[in-house]
């Protein structure tokens, strides 16, 4: 198999963030007054305590417990949904959500986090049913915009998926991965001077991204610019030096130009990541490019 087919394969089955994780609203949960009572207010901000004090279980319970005190109490619903969520229970945290927005029709952030929640449950059309109505009764939400656009990406509507990950992008000023996803669907339009231009704007406000950088070495990659290419892979590595993909993109490129004695380097590097990391199907598939790079000598790798 040659270089450049190799390469696909990381791009697309190397679990690189093709779709980042969904973005919550755990950061804003609703806060009730206090009642001098022992009422539901009272559990919802006994819950938000526990949250707060890293004591998930109880505040799971605390909140149900404000749920059986007040069945219509939408926040009750919203924050126990927040918790279960946190708790990986994800069924039952769009169960809750689901119910908060019975209680409350016009709450977007409980659209928004069902509509989020049904994606991470590759539930796609009741997801984007939910996420447009978050988006209708709140037009400024980026996350419910980013989340829209996270469903398009798997719906292959990357048009659709580039107007949402625009809207997000001019609604979360300080959020990079808008930007990034944003660089993912004009790759899958083949628009490469476009995923460029997004990559690099991720980076300009999360220096650190990662993925990011991967991902504009990749596509510069693609287009030639094997040093740009390179600059992007050592960025990645020198930010996360486990990050075995980027070791192995870089070992390419450097085969590309006909610099064997650094890709080989690189790709064992690369492989004895792999191994450590207990990844032996990618360990594997870098021994055939040591093995190819052996077999072919300097200046004959397939491209």
């Amino acid at each position: 198999m040659s270089i450049q087919s190799f390469l696909k394969i990381v791009l697309v089955s190397g679990g690189l963030l093709i779709l980042s994780p969904v973005v919550s609203m755990q950061a804003a949960p609703l806060l009730l007054a206090q009642s001098s009572a022992q009422s539901a207010e009272t559990k919802v901000n006994q819950g938000l305590t526990f949250i707060q004090q890293g004591k998930l279980n109880e505040a799971i319970a605390a909140f149900r417990q404000a749920i059986r005190l007040n069945p219509n109490l939408a926040a009750a619903h919203y924050n126990l949904g927040l918790a279960l969520r946190q708790a990986g229970q994800l069924q039952p945290s769009a169960d809750a959500f689901y119910q908060a927005t019975k209680a409350d029709p016009n709450f977007a952030l409980a659209y928004a986090n069902l509509g989020a929640a049904l994606l991470e449950g590759s539930n796609l059309k009741q997801a984007r049913d939910y996420l447009t109505r978050a988006i209708e009764l709140d037009p400024r939400s980026g996350v419910a915009q980013y989340n829209l656009g996270l469903v398009y990406m798997q719906e292959k509507n990357y048009a659709g998926a580039v107007q949402a990950f625009q809207k997000a992008a001019n609604l979360s000023l300080n959020a990079p991965e808008p930007l990034f996803q944003l660089g993912q669907a004009y790759q899958q339009q083949g628009k490469p001077k476009e995923a460029i231009a997004a990559f690099q704007q991720a980076i300009q406000r999360s220096p650190n991204y990662v993925e990011a950088h991967y991902s504009l070495g990749l596509v510069s990659y693609y287009q030639g610019n094997l040093d740009r290419a390179l600059n992007a892979f050592r960025k990645a590595t020198e930010i996360n030096p486990k990050f075995a993909n980027g070791y192995y993109a870089a070992g390419l490129a450097f085969a590309r130009q006909g610099k064997n004695v650094d890709a080989r380097r690189v790709l064992q590097y690369a492989k004895d990541l792999f191994m450590a990391q207990g990844n032996t199907a990618w360990a594997k598939k870098t021994e055939q490019q040591l093995q190819q790079l052996a077999r072919l000598g300097q200046g004959k790798m397939q491209n």
